[in-house]
């Protein structure tokens, strides 16, 4: 196969894998087209078996070595909705004992619930307890 059809593999393998938002199998196949595409380029791997051989063997060891750190990596950045436990909101409308409403943090609006016996009323202060999906339960300061 010539060089550049091994190029456009790897470029086809790797959009693929952005469209799929991410399961990080088709990068590392669509690294090793590249890589084979490079090889074939300069002339180290001229015969169809070797490059084939190549395209399994490079593809596979990436994904062996790189895709458990890559992963680890990406799961672990950014923050956690969990950390918002804690945090002090502010109430937008008031909320009724156990009832739902409004409620700001980090000047966001989010869904709050009452987790207090008493409402809560408008521009009150209060602490994050919990958080379900996207709605925090809160408590009065």
């Amino acid at each position: 196969m010539p060089w550049w059809l091994w190029m456009l593999l790897g470029l086809v393998l790797l959009i693929l894998e952005v469209q799929t938002f991410g399961n990080f199998y088709l990068m590392f196949f669509g690294l090793g087209g590249l890589l084979v595409g490079l090889l074939v380029a300069i002339g180290v791997a001229e015969a169809d078996w070797l490059q084939w051989l190549l395209f399994s063997v490079l593809s596979v060891v990436t994904l062996v070595l790189f895709r458990q750190p890559i992963v680890k990596r990406l799961s672990s950045a950014g923050p956690k909705v969990d950390s918002l436990v804690g945090e002090v909101a502010v109430v937008s409308a008031e909320i009724p004992a156990g009832g739902v409403g409004k409620a700001e943090l980090r000047g966001s609006m989010w869904s709050a619930r009452n987790g207090g016996p008493a409402p809560l009323k408008k521009n009150e202060r209060c602490r994050v307890e919990r958080v379900e999906g996207l709605t925090l339960w809160i408590r009065p300061e």
